[in-house]
């Protein structure tokens, strides 16, 4: 089970931390992603993390901006997102699947479970 937070109104350039709180025994093993859909629009990627942390991998929008990180201890992922634009207003959600390498593969169909979502919205 997957509990997203984090969300809120920000003003343009500013930043925002999400959270995504996992439990289950396995779920620090678990390869983990967020993604977002704005409204009107497909569910898309946005960052994912492998189990350990060796491995990141970000859509071409969120490099440079976005920062996802994992403490397995707290079995919680990060998305810190500085220099926010009204284009990255969306309800995000967070992701988890079970079969390694799903890190970078960036689809939604390769993930097996979601939070909720928590909603973004950045303001010009």
């Amino acid at each position: 089970q997957l509990q997203a937070s984090g969300g809120g109104l920000v003003q343009a350039g500013g930043s925002l931390r999400l959270s995504c709180a996992a439990s289950g025994r396995s779920s620090s093993t678990y390869d983990m992603g967020w993604f977002r859909q704005a409204p009107g629009k497909e569910r898309d990627f946005v960052a994912s993390i492998s189990g350990m942390s060796i491995f990141t991998y970000y859509t071409d929008s969120a490099k440079g901006r976005f920062t996802i990180s994992r403490d397995n201890a707290k079995s919680t992922v990060y998305l810190r997102m500085n220099s926010l634009t009204p284009e990255d207003t969306a309800v995000y959600y967070c992701a988890g699947a079970i079969a390694p390498d799903t890190w970078r593969k960036g689809t939604a169909a390769h993930y097996d479970y979601w939070g909720q979502g928590t909603l973004v919205t950045v303001s010009s």
